[in-house]
């Protein structure tokens, strides 16, 4: 009995491992997982304004001013809404609410960087100017 027991939940705890490695829907991406999507080829979109992108960005993202007129026609020019998004901010705010707004308005699969820029940076992550 043990054993069939002991049959049944390996697999169980198994495929709870390797559910954590993928990031949620919802729930914002770590760094780690940040990295790995990114090495996947997944698009990047910063949402922040011109000066902050100045002060330094992630290598081959594309930049959409959230707070800018136009966001979301503007995200549709620069991203296929059919392939999928990391989003990243400075802190994490304006990333959540353009994930939000993209998936609302039609793109598959987004994602929120947790954290921003700070955290990638925090992490001691390589950004460039």
């Amino acid at each position: 009995m043990k054993t069939l027991l002991a049959l049944l939940l390996v697999p169980l705890f198994s495929c709870l491992a390797l559910a954590a490695d993928e990031p949620s829907k919802d729930a914002p991406v770590k760094i780690e997982q940040a990295e790995k999507l990114i090495a996947d080829g997944i698009q990047l979109l910063d949402v922040r304004t011109q000066e902050e992108w100045d002060e330094g960005h992630l290598k081959g993202a594309k930049r959409v001013d959230f707070a800018a007129e136009g966001f979301l026609e503007k995200a549709k020019a620069a991203l296929d809404p059919k392939k999928p998004v990391l989003v990243y901010c400075r802190s994490g705010g304006r990333s959540a609410k353009a994930t939000k707004a993209l998936r609302e308005a039609g793109f598959g699969t987004v994602h929120d960087m947790a954290g921003g820029i700070t955290a990638w940076q925090k992490a001691g992550k390589p950004v460039e100017k």
